[in-house]
């Protein structure tokens, strides 16, 4: 059977997760990206094809010169919408275009969860190319947030507190993206969440979630991530409502929110598997093939009533995170190790010892990430906090 796997840039997701389950599943893979050099480095024995992925009509055009498919995938947020309607056009199973449009589209979900009544949160979007002094005569509740329409990671997602910071950051990420829509939005407090759930269209299984911490403002840089098995009961709900409004339930999506006094308010909905790590260290927490179970929906297979995940591990993600922009001096080497009350805990390096970065405050100031599970979420917060206390990590301006 062929898989079309479409990509940007490399991720662990696809890399460490993906490509090895769809081997594991026996399938051909083609993999179809704007960037084939990259993803050829670190696959050379993997069929990669250019393809201008953000283009819809350029995949469907790739993949029917090519050999014919038995599913259309990507993990990617920028590249759903174009897999969701190249799955279609084949009359393969995927997501609905639409869904994935809502939900790739700031502004639209602010709109269709609005108009829908699952949630109304004032909102308003400066078009590409607009001056930004148009936002000023609004009646916004500041403090509010600022963000790409379509953006990713936390990237350019800042806290505002009046007019006048209101356009004149409006000012600068038009200035570092141009052509870029914007939305501002009323800030909702309340403790940050997570939902992770898989679905067929017929089930959908809820993995659980973590509980996130944030750097301090006007960024949000998510920094840790405390698994937790279940949030309540009356929360779930709440969230899975608003995503039924938008239409979503096929394959994996990661749900971020927040929940201030038992109301839980969607921030973003990203409709793919978590990122940054998270999924490698969920699959193995819950103790179930996930990035396999992902795959099967696409090709059409029906996820099992009962996915047999174990419900008493606990777990920490970390992620050390440059303050100043300059080259990275010293940080530790990648390492496994098991410790105290059998916690399992993983170093990765995201940056390389010599390189230079500009500070961008997102999650590409990330150094490294610390994956820690276990069962006892005490012993997993002091592994975690015993390898922050015995490494450093220094740059140099």
């Amino acid at each position: 059977m062929r898989l079309y796997v479409l990509a940007r840039n490399p991720t662990d997701s696809v890399t460490e997760g993906f490509l090895p389950a769809a081997r594991g599943l026996g399938l051909d893979v083609t993999l179809l990206t704007d960037q084939p050099d990259s993803h050829r480095r670190d696959h050379p024995d993997l069929e990669i094809l250019e393809c201008d992925v953000r283009d819809f009509r350029a995949v469907i055009s790739r993949i029917s010169a090519h050999h014919s498919p038995d599913a259309v995938f990507t993990n990617s947020d920028h590249l759903q919408t174009q897999a969701a309607l190249a799955a279609e056009y084949f009359g393969l199973p995927g997501k609905d275009w639409r869904a994935a449009l809502r939900t790739k589209d700031k502004a639209q979900m602010r709109r269709h969860l609005a108009a829908s009544g699952a949630d109304a949160v004032w909102a308003a979007e400066l078009p590409a190319g607009h001056d930004p002094a148009e936002l000023a005569s609004l009646d916004a509740p500041f403090p509010c947030v600022v963000k790409p329409r379509e953006g990713v990671a936390s990237e350019d997602v800042m806290l505002v507190d009046g007019p006048e910071q209101l356009v004149r950051r409006c000012a600068e990420i038009q200035a570092r993206r141009p052509g870029a829509a914007l939305v501002v939005e009323e800030y909702l407090a309340g403790e940050l969440c997570t939902l992770e759930t898989l679905g067929d269209g017929r089930v959908r299984h809820v993995l659980g979630g973590f509980r996130t911490e944030v750097s301090a403002p006007p960024y949000f840089i998510e920094e840790r991530l405390t698994f937790t098995p279940a949030h309540p009961p009356p929360v779930v709900d709440q969230v899975l409502a608003q995503l039924d409004a938008l239409g979503v339930g096929f394959g994996a999506c990661h749900t971020e929110f927040v929940v201030h006094e038992g109301r839980a308010r969607l921030i973003e909905v990203n409709y793919r598997a978590i990122g940054d790590q998270c999924d490698l260290l969920l699959a193995q927490l819950l103790g179930i093939p996930l990035f396999e179970h992902i795959l099967r929906t696409h090709l059409g297979e029906p996820l099992p009533t009962d996915l047999g995940a174990r419900t008493d591990g606990r777990a920490r993600l970390d992620y050390p995170c440059a303050r100043i922009a300059g080259t990275l001096t010293a940080a530790p080497h990648a390492a496994d190790v098991t410790a105290a009350g059998g916690v399992r805990l993983t170093y990765r390096p995201l940056r390389a010892l010599g390189e230079r970065h500009e500070l961008h405050g997102t999650n590409r100031d990330f150094l490294g990430v610390i994956r820690a599970t276990g069962t006892d979420q005490a012993a997993v917060d002091r592994a975690v906090a015993e390898f922050l206390a015995a490494h450093r990590w220094e740059i140099t301006p």
